[in-house]
């Protein structure tokens, strides 16, 4: 056969390296760039270095390896699959696993062991999910953080109730398409355990073991990364008899020997085929650095520099960029309610929104994110009267207010409204998530007075317009605005969902981390006060 002749120019995803206009040259700014692409290209490597061949030998070692350790963890959602399970049976376990693959995304088998044991007793099918609401779902989720996933799962089980005859779908595609929070790998997962249909995962152990399985020194988050390790977690499952056990397989291995740090190289069942284990070994002939055709290179990998090669597995996969998480400052203000006739104390909680960050659980009214002049102490304490006057029928007037906000509500003088004994400040709080960096500033706010305050009801989006509407006719009267909150005080679209609660019932609420952080803070104020 004759030989191949290598191209004349190495290949690139675009032509940004040649100049394309008609009128112009082939300068030299160009050439360079051509001859440095093309002496990498001459130590470079294949790009079927990252291609898995020849798999059967792999999946008999991988499958022989995982009969003997998958019960060693004793995860109680690990069965083995049944092909007598009738459509009600396996879909019965696609809900099995579905819970579980949610509830370890970001969280350690151990830590969700217990969980998932209290989740299953307490919805042992879909239907007695999808009847629940979200404060029994997230008092079962209370303390495994990334609450939104909870609220999926409960909006998850009602659509597959309302819409899909009370199963999840039995397929990946209709899954990952019509299930709220199931991603593609969620899909591979359940679709191939529950289902045994031939459908690849690739999670963060997954994406770890192949990397370093095919050498992969690449962005970990690129598309092109992305569809290099797909495609090698589709060489494993493709014409399997077993793919929902070599899909756990492989999350095993990256998880309990593949593992970030100090992996378990001799006890790795694919170490025969491990270019990054052949790689650190000396009498192992290593096919990473070859003579290749220039249009056949990989284009995916960056070079590992010398000073970060240290001879181990460890250097791949290539490390991420981690983004600087954003920083953000909350007025948070524990309100508390005391009666001038008994030792009763209450405390105000309001509900988040049912999506985004913490949804659904409560906490201590919040003015967030605030910058400059809003920081200053003098506008922190009025912040509380603020958040009464959204939350409240009847709230105390601000010491800064001309004309008191109560009269402007109902001036009817019989109401008993709290009266704000003290605002205190008792510290800041920093706590830290995926992607921001809160720190609370914590205020304790007593009030006292007669009977416990009644929040101000709903008012519906449209109600508010029409009153808006009535405000804009009337020359005389102009909305008030607080210089604190720049919320508009006398109408708000929508009250948050707000409730007192005793003393004694306050830990036992739906509450953040963070919110349990400043919680105790306040409760080392009144303990050092004593």
């Amino acid at each position: 056969m004759p030989k191949r002749k290598r191209a004349q120019r190495p290949a690139s995803e675009s032509e940004e390296d040649y100049a394309d206009n008609s009128d112009s040259s082939y300068d030299e700014t160009s050439r360079a760039k051509v001859t440095q692409k093309a002496r990498k290209a001459r130590h470079g490597h294949p790009a079927s270095m990252h291609v898995i061949n020849t798999v059967e030998p792999m999946r008999i070692a991988l499958l022989e390896w995982y009969d003997r350790v998958h019960d060693a963890r004793k995860m109680p959602w690990r069965k083995k699959f049944d092909p007598s399970l009738d459509v009600e049976g396996r879909a019965q376990r696609a809900y099995e696993v579905w819970i579980s693959e949610i509830m370890l995304q970001q969280t350690q088998v151990a830590t969700v062991i217990p969980y998932y044991n209290k989740w299953i007793a307490k919805f042992p099918t879909i239907r007695d999910l999808a009847a629940s609401d979200i404060e029994t779902v997230n008092s079962l989720w209370k303390g495994l953080g990334y609450y939104s996933r909870a609220a999926r799962l409960l909006s998850g089980a009602q659509k597959a109730v309302k819409d899909l005859h009370g199963r999840l779908p039995d397929n990946a595609k209709d899954m990952e398409a019509k299930i709220p929070g199931v991603g593609r790998y969620s899909a591979g997962a359940i679709s191939s355990i529950a289902y045994n249909h031939c459908v690849p995962v690739l999670d963060g152990n997954v994406h770890r073991l192949l990397s370093r399985f095919t050498a992969l020194h690449a962005q970990p988050k690129s598309k092109r990364t992305l569809d290099v390790l797909w495609a090698g977690a589709e060489s494993f499952i493709k014409q399997s008899k077993r793919p929902g056990d070599i899909n756990q397989a492989l999350i095993e291995l990256g998880s309990t020997v593949c593992a970030v740090r100090d992996p378990v190289c001799s006890e790795c069942p694919l170490r025969l085929w491990c270019k990054a284990y052949q790689r650190t070994q000396p009498t192992v002939s290593y096919t990473g650095a070859v003579e290749a055709d220039i249009e056949e290179l990989c284009l995916v990998c960056d070079t590992i520099p010398s000073d970060e090669d240290n001879g181990s597995v460890t250097i791949f996969p290539m490390k991420a960029e981690r983004k600087k998480p954003r920083e953000e400052l909350d007025s948070v203000n524990v309100i508390e309610w005391r009666s001038r006739n008994s030792r009763d104390r209450w405390f105000l909680l309001v509900r988040r929104p049912q999506g985004g960050l913490l949804a659904g659980l409560h906490e201590f009214p919040t003015l967030p994110n605030l910058s400059g002049a809003k920081t200053s102490a003098s506008n922190m304490a009025e912040i509380p009267y603020t958040l009464l006057q959204e939350l409240l029928m009847h709230p105390p007037s601000s010491h800064n207010d001309k004309e008191p906000l109560t009269k402007l509500a109902n001036s009817n003088s019989s109401y008993n409204v709290p009266k704000v004994i003290q605002v205190t400040s008792v510290g800041d709080v920093v706590h830290v998530f995926s992607h921001i960096k809160k720190t609370y500033r914590v205020q304790w706010v007593l009030l006292e007075g007669d009977e416990l305050p009644q929040f101000r009801p709903a008012v519906s989006p449209g109600q508010c317009a029409r009153e808006n509407g009535s405000r804009a006719k009337n020359p005389k009267g102009k909305q008030k605005v607080s210089e604190v909150s720049e919320v508009k005080l006398n109408i708000i679209p929508q009250t948050p969902s707000a409730r007192w609660v005793p003393l004694t019932q306050v830990l036992d609420a739906n509450i953040g981390t963070g919110v349990l952080k400043v919680w105790k803070l306040v409760e080392k104020l009144w303990t050092a006060t004593r």
